[in-house]
């Protein structure tokens, strides 16, 4: 019977990918909303690696995209912020660079990747039931960085994943019963706990509360991002 597996950030998708038939990325905020948020309107979103603008712009010519812009961009530019994504036009392609999502996305080798978060989870979950054909499912919270390049466990992401795993609703590994288990404990004080956890007090204290706001909306969305050639589309 299929099982549902769930490790943290890279060493995590580098230890399930070979072990599962497809895998999901959960970067609540802000990576996997965004993704959710560009698919959602026609647009198809090409992951890069957050910290080389020179080779971020070179892709992004080379694969006819737009290129994201930093979050704090004036003018309303394209950026890793959801809110900028909202009326994204239909067909646009956006290299969207990020420090965690979408190195993870990037790192599934030959394994199917979708992009999950509190929005689509149960869409993905589906999607993910119908990739895998009766194999095991990985889910993959992608957590945030300390300042030393550590892993920071992060809960939103957490929790995202445990929305994606509830709603496989299959056998669970002991990691993943537990990212489950905290969903179905914490999702009726959800907005309060991701708004006053590290990474949503430091979107709000940003300047970004509606990135926060865009990111608690459980359920709005029908489409599962999948990666293919590079690029993640509804699937």
């Amino acid at each position: 019977m299929a099982l549902v597996l769930a490790e943290w950030g890279m060493a995590g998708v580098e230890a399930l990918r070979d072990r599962v038939a497809v895998l999901v990325i959960v970067d609540v905020l802000s990576f996997s909303t965004a993704v959710d948020v560009a698919v959602s309107r026609g647009a198809a979103v090409l992951p890069f690696p957050h910290g080389d603008d020179s080779a971020a712009r070179l892709a992004a010519e080379r694969a006819g995209a737009v290129l994201a812009r930093p979050r704090r961009a004036a003018g309303g530019q394209l950026s890793l912020s959801p809110v900028s994504l909202l009326e994204i036009p239909a067909g646009t392609r956006l290299m969207l660079p990020s420090p965690n999502g979408s190195r993870l996305s990037l790192a599934g080798g030959g394994t199917p990747v979708l992009a999950g978060c509190l929005r689509n989870a149960a869409a993905v979950a589906r999607a993910a039931r119908g990739l895998a054909q009766g194999a095991n499912i990985g889910v993959v919270p992608a957590g945030e960085r300390w300042p030393d390049g550590g892993l920071r466990p992060a809960i939103e992401d957490l929790l995202g994943a445990g929305a994606v795993i509830d709603a496989l609703a299959l056998p669970c590994s002991p990691e993943a019963q537990v990212a489950r288990d905290a969903w179905r404990t914490a999702s009726a004080d959800l907005p309060r706990l991701i708004r006053a956890s590290v990474s949503g007090r430091e979107l709000v204290d940003a300047g970004f509360p509606r990135d926060v706001d865009l990111a608690l909306d459980q359920g709005v969305s029908s489409f599962a991002p999948l990666l293919v050639d590079g690029a993640y589309q509804a699937a």
